[in-house]
């Protein structure tokens, strides 16, 4: 076999491939072989029928069209490997020459990844929040460690804020109650606003026994926005009684013996959470200032197919919401323009950020080791909420294995980018994120010097 590559455009070739029919043997006796098993012919047994009996009865160019077919896919990975390209998306193959017992050729027009000069990105420098916690931010933690140990009392006055009232609602319209808005039996907290607009106002003061109807618009479904009537009924009120905070209730709650000792070990939790999320936009701003530098021809059709599965993505998590498209824009304050405009920005600007951090990959030759590609299965499980083996094993049969790896990849030359640029918090100060643990915690003393030898 030899092939010639011509290039069409920075992102698209051409490969004109040429193979003698002594490569095409195991492929024509394939399927001479698979077509002669499914024809009956006298005297002759069943999958035992001579070529020549074959072509008299299917014609030769069938058997050709199912060799070719058959051989192409190992043609074309063949020629692609010696050409040295990185396909991106579905090849369109013609037969341009056929000589019966001499030769084949095929034209392969495909996009490809671009090749692209990549320049010093080692000047970025980015600028991410400070990591603060406030004492408003422990005492909202403390406050729900105590409401879940709170017990919850019967009484018998008007509910107030903070109580929890069992309801049950009834929505109509026009006079007509609505089958899909009827509901029993529901514990709802009074003040918490989470569920209809106006349902705070109307059981606030409300005893047990009593009915009130309010005017309000329900969250989804057919009628979703739609102005309604809803009569909510109040069958039992109870007051929440919160434990006392102290050392006792540390205690009862935690491992800890004191309440300063609780409090802390919530400040540092929070500590801990918050610098994964300055870790995070510093990733992000990285990223973007890495994307701004870069003029990376892109390839139209990819682009296109990716904006159509996006915005087909898009529309179905609607759908599912029970929201339509207007809906959605004018909730987010966007024409349909923008948020076209919006969705191809995104679009190009992700497929830049992987052809980059591709090829930082392969300049670092950055690998993956066994136990990193299960831990990132492990925590892309976790994310979904499916049980890991199951993930594994789906990931396994369907291929989507080569995308995990791609994934753990890139963000090894993520962070490899990240660390040579210069990351400062809002106060000034030079965040040294290398020694950054998974769970918010920094490695130190021989620990971080153990990592630092690690990764060089």
């Amino acid at each position: 076999m030899k092939s010639a590559q011509e290039t069409l455009s920075p992102t698209r070739v051409k490969l004109t491939i040429e193979v003698p029919f002594d490569e095409l043997k195991p492929a024509l006796d394939k399927a001479y072989k698979t077509v002669g098993a499914q024809i009956s012919v006298p005297g002759f047994r069943r999958g035992k029928v001579p070529a020549k009996v074959v072509d008299q009865r299917v014609g030769r160019g069938t058997i050709l069209d199912q060799a070719i077919n058959d051989a192409l896919p190992g043609i074309y990975s063949q020629a692609v490997a010696e050409a040295e390209i990185q396909p991106l998306g579905q090849p369109e193959v013609d037969v341009t020459r056929l000589e019966d017992g001499d030769l084949v050729e095929f034209s392969v027009e495909v996009d490809v990844r671009p090749q692209f000069e990549t320049p010093d990105l080692s000047d970025i420098e980015v600028t991410v929040p400070d990591v603060k916690v406030e004492d408003s931010d422990v005492d909202e933690q403390i406050q729900a460690l105590r409401e879940r140990f709170a017990t919850l009392t019967e009484v018998e006055r008007p509910a107030a804020d903070g109580d929890f009232v069992t309801i049950d609602l009834s929505a109509s319209k026009d006079g007509e109650k609505l089958d899909v808005a009827q509901a029993t039996g529901i514990v709802y907290q009074v003040g918490k606003d989470s569920m209809l607009d106006g349902l705070d106002d109307a059981v606030t003061g409300m005893s047990a026994g009593e009915s009130k109807t309010f005017q309000t618009q329900l969250a989804g479904g057919e009628l979703k926005g739609e102005d309604v009537d809803v009569e909510v009924t109040v069958t039992t009120v109870k007051e929440q009684e919160l434990p006392e905070l102290d050392d006792d209730f540390a205690q009862t709650a935690s491992e800890f013996d004191t309440v300063d000792e609780l409090r802390a070990d919530i400040a540092e939790k929070l500590t801990r959470g918050k610098r994964l999320e300055q870790a995070a936009d510093a990733r992000d701003s990285v990223l973007e200032a890495a994307i701004e530098k870069l003029d990376v021809p892109l390839p139209e059709t990819v682009v296109e197919a990716e904006i159509a599965n996006r915005r087909q993505q898009i529309e179905q998590q609607l759908a599912y919401a029970g929201m339509t498209m207007d809906a959605y824009l004018d909730s987010e304050e966007q024409t349909i323009d923008e948020f076209e405009a919006d969705l191809e920005k995104r679009v190009r600007d992700s497929l830049v950020a992987q052809f980059l951090l591709d090829q930082i990959a392969t300049d670092s030759e950055v690998g993956i080791e066994q136990d990193e590609l299960t831990e990132h299965m492990l925590r892309r499980a976790q994310q979904s909420g499916e049980d890991p083996q199951s993930f594994m094993q789906h990931m396994v049969e369907h291929n989507h294995i080569p995308e995990l790896v791609a994934e753990v990849v890139r963000g090894k030359a993520l962070a490899s980018l990240v660390e040579e640029a210069t990351v400062k918090d809002e106060s000034g100060n030079v965040l040294d994120l290398k020694n950054l643990r998974g769970d918010g915690s920094i490695a130190e003393g021989d620990e971080a010097t153990e990592a630092e030898s690690t990764e060089s």
